[in-house]
């Protein structure tokens, strides 16, 4: 191992499963031996992890039909990382310097199976971008809702680490009238003016169902959903003749606090969707391989070409990392959030 490493690293841990929703006193930054790899293994140092809310439910413990275990006390957390490969004894494929993405974020350093690791290359500009979650609302649009020329699409909780490139993403896909929902005027206004959205309802602004038929008075052809909950029934009556709904998340159920991160009931009308002939499909990546394989490509020419924004928070430092799981929580970011080290 290369005497410019440190003999010690930081990692954030949860101290204790929260009643409700975690806050930064939930968890805590320790210092440990900074981990010698074996064989078929790297040694990573991170450069930028993700905050994602599917931590939550993972701290909830209702894991069930997740690939995911749950988190306990004294749990290291994870998650998607960006890192540089510093050690790789006797890998014929990683080598010192390659920057790879893995899984074991919420750590300064992180011991790595080679084979867990996807080494990167110039396909995105920014070795950052390759943390966007964008994958989902690409798919969404282009597998289940299949956005036409002309289309009306909404996007719940346009604000987020999807809906933020959802609303993009259906734009140059051809949709003519892009309307999200998300919970603060400050947002709203940037998502009219640097996202390109046509209309904004605001939750907490008044019934949202009355917003949107404001905002979409024709209907809507295409919904991503990523709340759930009051939104969806919104959605569902302002929904034409054939509309697509994508579900890509949960959100009003998986961040309240009075549930545990697993669950988001909502009571929909079965007789509108049959009369409407609305379809209603959950998305999941595992389920669109193929979608994992043709999103980079197509999101590096997008940002090179200045046809699609990645918007992100890069909150400094694993000390604040905490925190800025809290704040995500608590909806106070505008698109993804990423821990930058």
């Amino acid at each position: 191992m290369s005497a410019a490493l440190p003999r010690t690293t930081h990692e954030v841990r949860l101290a204790a499963v929260p009643e409700g929703l975690p806050t930064e006193r939930h968890f805590t930054v320790v210092e440990t031996p900074l981990p010698e790899p074996g064989p078929g293994q790297v040694l990573v140092r991170n450069q930028y992890f993700l905050v994602f809310p599917g931590l939550r439910t993972l701290i909830g413990g209702e894991v069930d039909g997740l690939p995911l275990p749950p988190l306990r006390a004294g749990d290291l957390l994870f998650g998607p990382a960006v890192g540089e490969v510093v050690s790789a004894p006797g890998d014929d494929r990683l080598r010192p310097g390659d920057l790879v993405t893995h899984m074991l974020g919420w750590r300064e350093h992180a011991l790595v199976d080679a084979t867990a690791c996807t080494a990167l290359d110039d396909t995105l500009p920014d070795p950052v971008a390759y943390l966007s979650p964008g994958s989902a609302a690409y798919g969404a649009l282009t597998r289940l809702a299949d956005v036409r020329e002309g289309d009306t699409v909404f996007v719940t909780g346009a604000a987020g680490a999807v809906g933020s490139l959802a609303g993009q993403i259906a734009r140059i896909l051809g949709a003519r009238r892009v309307v999200g929902s998300t919970g603060s005027r400050e947002k709203a206004a940037r998502l009219v003016s640097e996202l390109g959205y046509d209309a904004v309802v605001l939750r907490g602004g008044g019934p949202i169902a009355d917003q949107l038929a404001e905002a979409a008075p024709d209907g809507v052809d295409v919904v991503v959903d990523t709340v759930a909950g009051e939104q969806l029934v919104a959605a569902l009556g302002a929904a034409r003749q054939g509309a697509r709904f994508a579900l890509v998340g949960a959100l009003s159920g998986q961040m309240s606090p009075h549930r545990a991160g697993g669950s988001s009931p909502v009571e929909i009308d079965a007789f509108r969707l049959l009369l409407k002939g609305v379809s209603l499909r959950g998305y999941t990546g595992a389920d669109h391989p193929d979608v994992e394989k043709e999103w980079p490509a197509r999101f590096g020419d997008w940002l090179r070409s200045g046809d699609i924004t990645f918007p992100h928070t890069r909150v400094p430092g694993i000390e604040r990392a905490p925190r800025a799981l809290q704040e995500m929580i608590e909806g106070k970011h505008f698109g993804a959030v990423v821990v930058e080290l």
